[in-house]
């Protein structure tokens, strides 16, 4: 969610910054699809809280509690289907429980919230623990949740209709599907993304049973090479927000289990290594094409080394604070000095002519 990389603070305890459990990942040391099973085998064990649990894990998980262009800070629900990434003009402000689905309306956005299954339930049979794992589970309109349907996440060719955020809904461009798909606005396609890498992974012992125009019937790639290619894309085009992080330590509170993919985003690409490397000199910076050192730091500074030409470079602090912002950096062979850095933990965005990344920088 690019927008996030903007003035963002972090408000309340539970939204509040947390690091990843001590060796969470310790295990998760193979690389292709021995990764996704270690993986799978980490985030197994999630407390499944039923359907209703939902409601409550979305009081901590999805308000909004941010200060910037494009939010509220009132901590009304935060909808990847109505938000606007750049103005608030024209947004819900859900209420949370007090704009929850009462089973009637929803007939016009902004009505009502209900809980959108970014994967539908119905390819699942609406089992457990599928059905109310929240990490792929979340609030959304329910009119454009409705319009939604069944219908794979997607790029558009023609559009048949327009949310009041810019989503679109209407025919396939994906190669080898010619159905309706619902494309959301770009500032939001990394986050679906990432649940759709989540699913894949937490449920790899069932998913080659599931039909679905995005699946290939198999437990490891999983997804049809077409749409792989586009997740991809999204992932690395729209880098981990702030917002994800938080949203992300509030489930685990809740659920006892992670998304690997927002703690580790390289992990996506550890994975389909092969499929990342079609794509990467067109679509997105790669994460390795980019080094920090040293990093932790407890200098002051850090070194950048990278071969992109690097056309802006946003630092942001836990507060939402931007540190720094510098625009078209001057590289002296391949290296940039990132000095002056007080103590503290930071979100780098790094912008390039073809994508960007963002980076981890902790200072001592």
């Amino acid at each position: 969610m690019k927008k996030t990389y903007s003035l963002i603070l972090l408000l309340s305890a539970i939204f509040g910054f947390a690091q990843i459990p001590a060796g969470y990942y310790s295990t998760a040391t193979g690389s292709g699809y021995t990764l996704k099973t270690q993986l799978f085998n980490i985030i197994n064990n999630q407390t499944d809280l039923g359907y209703g649990g939902l409601w409550v894990t979305y009081e901590t998980s999805d308000r909004d509690a941010f200060i910037g262009t494009g939010y509220e800070n009132d901590n009304t629900i935060y909808d990847m289907y109505t938000e606007n990434p750049t103005s608030s003009a024209g947004e819900c402000g859900f209420i949370y429980a007090t704009s929850q689905d009462t089973g009637s309306g929803g007939g016009s956005e902004c009505q009502f919230y209900n809980r959108e299954h970014i994967i539908p339930q119905s390819i699942f049979s609406q089992a457990a623990p599928m059905r109310h794992d929240a990490h792929f589970v979340t609030p959304t309109d329910k009119k454009v949740n409705g319009d939604r349907g069944d219908n794979p996440h997607g790029t558009v060719a023609t559009v048949s209709s327009t949310t009041n955020n810019g989503g679109k809904h209407g025919s396939s461009a994906i190669s080898g599907y010619s159905g309706q798909v619902f494309e959301p606005i770009n500032a939001f396609k990394g986050d679906i993304a990432r649940m759709y890498f989540y699913f894949a992974t937490r449920y790899e012992d069932q998913v080659a049973g599931w039909s679905y125009p995005m699946f290939n019937s198999t437990s490891d790639q999983v997804f049809t090479t077409p749409f792989l290619n586009m997740l991809l894309t999204w992932h690395n085009n729209d880098p981990v927000s702030v917002f994800e992080v938080a949203r992300n330590n509030a489930i685990y509170v809740r659920q006892n289990n992670r998304n690997p993919f927002i703690d580790h985003p390289e992990y996506v690409c550890q994975i389909y290594s092969t499929q990342c490397a079609a794509l990467s000199s067109e679509t997105f910076l790669a994460d390795d094409s980019v080094n920090i050192y040293p990093n932790p730091t407890n200098t002051n500074e850090v070194d950048i080394f990278t071969t992109e030409n690097i056309t802006k470079l946003t630092l942001v602090n836990i507060n939402g604070q931007i540190i720094k912002n510098i625009e078209n950096p001057i590289f002296n062979q391949n290296s940039y000095k990132l000095n002056n850095l007080p103590q503290g933990f930071y979100f780098l965005q790094i912008s390039a002519e073809n994508g960007s990344l963002t980076k981890k920088i902790i200072v001592n």
